[in-house]
């Protein structure tokens, strides 16, 4: 990406953690990197993916594609359902205010 997902540097980076972040994406389980910093790691990203633009976004080594596949994918839910197949979300606890089950007895 461009930036960091604290501070992105535009607004396609910007709309990628969103989306990310929109989907429940863990923190701990992605990596972002500062292509700004790194004109190697930029160049070498698009010419491994075959894709043209920064961000790009790899689920387990593999690539899923930039900021417009991302937003069609979230559109339709794709994005949602590739996520939890590969167990990247946040987990979802239990609310301590959930009543619990009963049962009686005849």
């Amino acid at each position: 990406m461009k930036g960091t997902p604290e501070t992105p540097q535009c607004g396609f980076s910007r709309a990628s953690i969103q989306i990310l972040s929109l989907q429940g994406v863990d923190p701990s389980k992605f990596a972002a990197f500062d292509v700004l910093e790194d004109q190697e790691l930029r160049q070498g990203l698009k010419e491994y993916s075959d894709w043209p633009t920064i961000p790009q976004l790899y689920v387990q080594k593999e690539f899923v594609g930039g900021c417009d596949i991302l937003m069609s994918m979230h559109q339709n839910g794709e994005l949602s359902k590739m996520f939890e197949e590969r167990d990247v979300l946040i987990p979802v606890e239990a609310s301590a205010d959930t009543p619990a089950e009963t049962t009686s007895k005849p």
